[in-house]
């Protein structure tokens, strides 16, 4: 009996891991729509993509892809640059202003003083949920530090789990949990996109998807 068991649950998990995919998606061969940015430059050779500031948020939406709960992970490449560099990813992206995202600030994951860390790491829900309504209402919240403080010009790696009802937010290098938030908004949408917060620019590299 006990074997028996032994093996449902050995199969259970095997048909589990199974159904799980994981998908590098090469974002150079991607269908990408931008709003209010331009590829600046694309590099194949390490699957990475920059996008160009401007004022006002910008989005890169991979329109052939299809997501609504399941794991991304990804490298993303900021500036030390204090209020102009704001780099993540956008989910649940209904038009060009109504989405939730996750995005970071690289340049407080060093600084000197614990309120600014502390601010590194967002969740927002747009158009209601921005930064500012969110800081203000609901204060350390839907915000939390970058604990092993990446230096802010380099590459860092996330791993962002989504869930119908969660967000939680990890350090791949890590694998500690960095944010975990309750949803601010249902998923009605599968859309997925690159996002770029006011001023900023932003480098974007092996994207891995897994549903």
């Amino acid at each position: 009996m006990n074997k028996q068991i032994f093996t449902f649950f050995s199969l259970a998990i095997l048909w589990t891991l199974m159904g799980c995919s994981t998908k590098l998606i090469k974002l150079q061969d991607s269908e990408l729509r931008v709003v209010n940015r331009e590829i600046s430059s694309i590099d194949k050779a390490t699957n990475s993509i920059a996008l160009n500031d401007k004022q006002g948020d910008g989005l890169a939406i991979i329109e052939e892809i299809d997501f609504e709960v399941g794991t991304l992970e990804i490298d993303l490449k900021g500036e030390d640059i204090r209020g102009k560099s704001f780099v993540g990813i956008a989910f649940n992206i209904q038009n060009d202003s109504t989405y939730e995202a996750i995005y970071f600030r690289p340049f407080n994951f060093q600084a000197k003083e614990k309120i600014r860390r502390e601010h590194s790491v967002q969740y927002i829900s747009h158009p209601k949920h921005n930064w500012r309504f969110l800081r203000t209402n609901n204060e350390g919240q839907f915000e939390a530090e970058f604990g092993r403080q990446p230096a802010p010009a380099d590459w860092f790696k996330v791993e962002i789990k989504v869930e119908k009802e969660s967000v939680i937010v990890y350090d791949k290098v890590t694998d500690k949990e960095l944010l975990a938030v309750k949803r601010l908004a249902k998923p009605t949408s599968k859309k997925i996109g690159l996002w770029m917060g006011n001023n900023s620019k932003g480098g974007f590299r092996n994207l891995r998807i897994k549903q």
